[in-house]
């Protein structure tokens, strides 16, 4: 009997710990209950509804109509409520929602941005890790609380001509910036806290498709975020971008655009971690998502100073040319750490891809190089088919530590592998090509 207790006790214990480490967060700390709820927001609990075309708004997709929407927004404000966009397709430029409002897209209905940049005045805003003026986004919320997009509808950046213009500059001169041709984001978040977004659709955005710069608690459901990589490439078209944010749960997401997917950004320059304008990222928590085509399914960079607490597990990558991208950018001082990517699928061109990122970067007379790091890297329980291995080469001002991969089966055809490159590199259970690496 007192055997039997002892095993029962200890088994008990043993369970215990195995639950504990799973609701932790890669460095140990615990995963609060917020990041376990995923219930979706009730539109009856959100106020009085405004359904557009009650209010002005015409049935008629061909007129700019951001005037009117606009003033629906702001009569909102005063008791609150929620906007509804109707079934059919309302142009407008850029929207500016207040606080004690949100945005509500029926099935069938349509947001559409315009493709002239004149919509979309020139305010304080941020971009690439450095606070402008700049074109603000087709939704924009600055210190909205509680702000929240809903439906099963679509908000639709119209970003052809965006895009065409892109390329043409390109084609004039190959080392034009990503700032040199007018283009909006279709959403813009800048200090919010409780923020959901669920079951909407995003699509052909003219630059991000989505940007949160120092939001708190925000929850990004359901959503299915697109732009084409050809037969015109959507440029910079990041599915989600997340700027100096803490507490962010993205689940049941489907992401293919010609840029990265999802992007942790926070701050660029010798001197950035200096400035009050950029943070850290932290408490991120990235489940049960789809990735079709993408440069990076999840980055790190390249506008970035410290990346904590980034947790990607039980996806699906389809298509993605990196499954995990570490940005060491040498004009910049970076810390990325604690990122744990777990039972992933699927195929890509690189499974991590970690190198000197050296595209427009500037020192501006600092004399020296400001180090970067990455530590206590994850990979564990893949299963996936990769061109190449392990895509790394970093230079004397990069230091890599602590990397764990563990119960890893790739097919690749590079299968090059070099484990000097990192300090303190753990493999457990790795086969490559069906060959066990230590």
């Amino acid at each position: 009997m007192r055997a039997y207790i002892f095993f029962f006790i200890s088994f008990f214990l043993f369970q215990n710990q195995v639950n504990a480490q799973k609701n932790t967060f890669p460095d140990g700390t615990p995963i609060s209950s917020w990041f376990l709820d995923d219930s979706k927001i009730d539109l009856n609990a959100l106020g009085e509804k405004y359904t557009i075309t009650n209010y002005g708004v015409k049935a008629d997709s061909t007129i700019i109509q951001t005037t009117a929407i606009q003033k629906i927004i702001d009569q909102a404000s005063k008791k609150g409520g929620v906007i509804i966009v109707p079934e059919g397709t309302f142009l407008t430029g850029a929207l500016f929602f207040k606080p004690n409002t949100h945005l509500h897209i029926e099935k069938g209905g349509k947001l559409k941005g315009s493709d002239d940049i004149t919509h979309y005045p020139i305010q304080a805003s941020r971009m690439e890790g450095q606070n402008l003026d700049y074109f603000p986004a087709v939704i924009n919320a600055y210190g909205v609380d509680g702000f929240t997009i809903t439906g099963s509808g679509t908000l639709d950046g119209n970003g052809l001509k965006y895009w065409e213009a892109f390329w043409e500059r390109r084609k004039e001169n190959p080392q034009c910036t990503n700032l040199e041709v007018s283009r909006p984001r279709l959403v813009f978040i800048w200090n919010c806290k409780n923020v959901q977004l669920q079951d909407v659709r995003l699509q052909n955005s003219g630059f991000w498709s989505s940007h949160y710069y120092k939001c708190e608690n925000v929850k990004i459901l359901n959503l299915r975020i697109t732009s084409p990589h050809s037969p015109v490439k959507a440029p910079s078209t990041d599915a989600i971008d997340i700027d100096a944010c803490s507490n962010m749960l993205i689940k049941d997401c489907y992401m293919a655009v010609n840029d990265d997917a999802i992007a942790l950004k926070g701050g660029k320059g010798p001197y950035a971690d200096q400035d009050p304008n950029n943070g850290e990222n932290k408490n991120i928590i990235i489940e049960n998502c789809e990735f079709g085509f993408c440069h990076g399914a999840l980055t790190s960079g390249s506008e970035a100073i410290h990346n904590r607490n980034i947790l990607m597990k039980n996806c699906h990558v389809n298509d993605a040319v990196r499954v995990l991208w570490l940005k060491m950018r040498p004009d910049t001082p970076q810390k990325y750490e604690y990122i744990t990517l777990e039972n992933i699928t699927g195929k890509a061109r690189s499974l991590i891809y970690v190198k000197p990122w050296t595209q427009f970067f500037d020192l501006k007379g600092r004399p020296d190089v400001p180090l970067s790091y990455s530590e206590n890297i994850v990979l564990k329980n893949f299963k996936m088919d990769c061109e190449i291995f392990f895509d790394v080469a970093i230079t004397e001002n990069d230091r890599l530590s602590n990397f764990t991969f563990q119960n890893l089966k790739i097919n690749t055809q590079n299968e090059t592998f070099d484990k000097s490159i990192v300090s303190n590199f753990k493999l457990k259970k790795v086969r490559v090509n069906g060959k066990r690496i230590r």
